[in-house]
């Protein structure tokens, strides 16, 4: 039994889980539910960064300690992953006493590569991040994704020798070591390391930023949140004495969102080889969703909650839209009108029609007896490749190719034309056949959709019909205000 860990970035909590949130959640679910049909002893791990100065600011704001605004969000994280059915073993919050304690063992672990200087330059408490002159100059002193003043900033704090690494991250990511994909972000990332990375900051003094992790040794100093939270992928393994970080470590995938790429292909290698670690062997970087084609925002007011979706649909339906109807490789958009259209046409009419259409097929002409039902004979080659490379899309175009090539089958061989000519053989090889579809449909989409493969498994599994309570997918109607 092959051992297999995948993990999410873990999101900050000083805003309500978004669409793109859910989105991350369900691909990371994919490949864990994938890895244990394949027989694989798997950890997925996702949780909630809970650190830093935007959770102080955004707490003091509503009147709430940092820590009971972090427990209150974390919640809400926990919950959208149990109403999108993900199928995580674990759930870290980096206020967790385990990670605290264990994020101060990589600290001291990193001591070789961490020295004391004044930091003079910008930052942005909205990002958490630090920017340099020239990003500052190009968006003319504001943050644009914050509408904010970047903070002049002189204050000594620790430095991460950020620039001793360069060379061995861009070889591993040069050789493949660190697989990324897609290639456009493998390319992006090299373009950065081949400019030279330079030392960064890793702290910030305890009277600007009281919340987080105290550097060791130094009470007037906390960890800064990114350096921070970049510990979580092996702290929730028991780093660096648990047998699970022993057995699990490296990551085979990590699914990150673009926007955090440079932590994640950069810093995070270069602290891992600090460490003397392996580097994770994959690392997925997912795009964007707009809604109607525009950025999620307030100010629009089209910002759509996933909850809105999986209470309308269901959670497969979402993770099937997600999934298949949002690039794999790029950003995608959601509107009503297009997951309706999804739902209706794919979902119901295609998918639910063959399955309803065979099962009552079988009940009429052979009293729900299936019979024996052979082996299953597609070549799925194509479907394991998309998937190896994380193309949930064209995985499931390569599932839906057959969903519509057993609809067209059905209305070819026409059943209920063989029933009247009193080919009982025929018939039952035909309706054998439908049924032997089915079940690898529903094998190829357990990762997808486990609820529909448990439905569908539960009607065909056993050679004879258990009938659907209703359908599959109960067709929706978008009222004419959305």
């Amino acid at each position: 039994m092959s051992k297999y860990y995948v993990a999410t970035s873990i999101p900050y909590v000083n805003g309500e889980p978004h669409l793109g949130h859910a989105m991350e959640f369900v691909m990371a679910d994919v490949l864990a539910r994938q890895a244990r049909q394949n027989g694989d002893d798997v950890i997925f791990s996702t949780g909630s960064d809970e650190h830093g100065g935007k959770i102080a600011e955004k707490a003091a704001e509503l009147g709430l300690e940092p820590k009971a605004l972090a427990d209150k969000m974390s919640a809400r994280f926990s919950a959208l992953a149990k109403s999108l059915n993900i199928s995580n073993d674990r759930f870290i919050r980096t206020t967790d006493p385990g990670h605290e304690q264990r994020a101060k063992l990589i600290w001291k672990a990193l001591a070789k590569d961490i020295y004391k200087s004044k930091y003079v330059g910008w930052y942005c408490t909205g990002d958490e991040e630090f920017f340099s002159e020239a990003h500052v100059k190009a968006n003319n002193g504001i943050c644009p994704d914050h509408n904010r003043p970047y903070e002049k900033i002189e204050e000594e704090n620790y430095f991460f020798r950020l620039s001793n690494y360069t060379a061995p991250v861009l070889k591993a990511i040069e050789a493949n070591e660190l697989l990324i994909v897609p290639t456009t972000k493998r390319n992006e990332i090299l373009s950065l390391l081949n400019s030279g990375l330079e030392d960064i900051s890793v702290s910030r003094p305890k009277d600007k930023i009281s919340w987080g992790i105290p550097v060791p040794g130094d009470n007037h100093q906390v960890m800064y949140v990114w350096f921070e939270a970049l510990m979580n992928y092996i702290t929730v393994l028991g780093y660096p004495e648990h047998q699970d970080f022993k057995d699990f470590w490296p990551a085979d995938v990590q699914v990150i969102g673009k926007g955090i790429l440079r932590f994640h292909a950069a810093i995070w290698p270069a602290m891992l080889f600090a460490l003397e670690l392996p580097l994770p062997k994959l690392l997925y970087v997912h795009g964007y969703v707009t809604v109607d084609n525009k950025k999620m925002s307030k100010s629009l007011g089209n910002s759509v909650s996933p909850d809105d979706v999986i209470k309308k649909y269901g959670a497969d339906p979402f993770r099937y839209y997600f999934l298949r109807h949002i690039p794999s490789y790029g950003d995608g958009d959601f509107s009503w009108e297009t997951f309706d259209a999804a739902y209706n046409n794919e979902l119901a009419n295609e998918l639910g029609n063959a399955v309803q259409r065979t099962a009552a097929m079988v009940m009429k002409y052979q009293n729900g007896l299936i019979g024996d039902i052979p082996a299953p004979e597609h070549d799925i080659a194509q479907y394991q490749e998309a998937m190896a490379a994380c193309r949930f899309d064209r995985a499931l175009d390569h599932v839906w190719e057959q969903v519509r090539g057993l609809n067209q089958y059905i209305d070819e061989e026409k059943p209920w034309t063989i029933a009247k000519t009193g080919d009982e053989d025929h018939l039952r090889e035909v309706l054998a056949y439908l049924a032997s579809n089915l079940l690898e449909i529903a094998d190829l989409l357990e990762p997808f959709m486990p609820a529909t493969t448990l439905r569908i498994r539960n009607v065909f599994s056993e050679g004879i019909i258990r009938p659907i309570e209703g359908t599959l997918f109960p067709k929706q109607e978008i009222p004419a205000e959305s």
